[in-house]
């Protein structure tokens, strides 16, 4: 099986959604979005939940509790999790082909094992995310280090549901390891027949009071321009592929963690690069891409480079 790349951005038809499981109830949007996804593109789903048992004897030494050890329970509740996983995902899709898997193996390495192979790696953010700390080191590690695309789809309050409908956003930086970014992003929004809003910031910074300077320019204007054409330059190609998809470009002067943000609020699908322009070796992870996994109001898809 092979990920996606971008001259063939949904990759083999063979390759599944992953989802990783957590716990009971915890993973259900990230559940109900992968097993919608997976249908619509006419793959399996396949739940995992990694036990991480030699951490768990550490802790614990072994020690039984009624006859029952660590590792009892551990599996107990790991086979709970992904049994309800399963009803949820059947419930939603009843013909979508499902696979279970209960691993010993840490979640980290289980899931990032899995991302070489996987269409995508699909999470659910934990409740009250907002800081690093509240990501966990699994969704963190996963997103920055993974072999493929991931997906992180926000935690949501009982009344709510993932939205399905609104356009698929790109953030375009004109940087090479975006180049898988756009072909995901064009993939996405045929299969979804959704619009595509292709939204380039032309610098980084960060510009908390409006009066410093104009967020955005006129239609005349040389930075603009410029943007319009980095964007038209980056989407080359693409649009002639997906003829189908409508695209709108939107070009700012800076600030594109709040302009990404602001545009997750009516989108059903945020997609970004796993690094930005200024992207050094060892950071495998942007601030913009980590911030909107922070903070997105709708799935975010981060896009490693193949």
């Amino acid at each position: 099986m092979m990920s996606a790349t971008a001259s063939d951005p949904h990759g083999s038809v063979t390759a599944p959604v992953v989802v990783g499981v957590v716990g009971p109830g915890a993973s259900d949007p990230a559940v109900c979005w992968a097993a919608r996804t997976a249908a619509r593109e006419g793959r399996r789903l396949r739940l995992v939940h990694g036990l991480d048992l030699t951490a768990a004897h550490a802790a614990t030494g072994g020690y039984e509790v009624l006859g029952k050890g660590p590792t009892d329970y551990l599996r107990e509740h790991g086979a709970e999790a992904l049994a309800a996983a399963r009803r949820l995902a059947h419930a939603l899709t009843p013909d979508l082909p499902i696979d279970v898997e209960l691993s010993e193996a840490n979640p980290v390495s289980l899931l990032m094992a899995a991302s070489s192979s996987a269409h995508m790696i699909v999470l659910g953010a934990t409740p009250g995310v907002g800081t690093v700390a509240h990501l966990g080191s699994v969704l963190l590690n996963v997103v920055a280090h993974a072999g493929g695309t991931v997906v992180v789809v926000p935690h949501l309050q009982a009344d709510e549901q993932i939205r399905q409908f609104g356009p698929v956003v790109l953030g375009v930086d004109g940087s090479e390891v975006s180049a898988d970014a756009v072909a995901m992003a064009f993939a996405e929004a045929d299969a979804r027949r959704a619009p595509l809003v292709a939204v380039h910031s032309w610098s980084d910074l960060r510009f908390d009071r409006p009066t410093v300077l104009p967020d955005t320019f006129g239609g005349g204007d040389d930075v603009t321009a410029l943007g319009d054409r980095l964007v038209a330059e980056s989407l080359a190609g693409w649009q002639e592929k997906y003829p189908d998809v409508s695209v709108i470009r939107r070009i700012y002067l800076a600030n594109p963690r709040h302009h990404l943000r602001e545009w997750s609020k009516a989108a059903q699908l945020l997609v970004v690069g796993s690094r930005g322009r200024g992207g050094l070796g060892a950071l495998v992870l942007g601030s913009t891409s980590l911030f909107l996994v922070q903070h997105a109001d709708c799935p975010v898809m981060v896009v490693h480079p193949h």
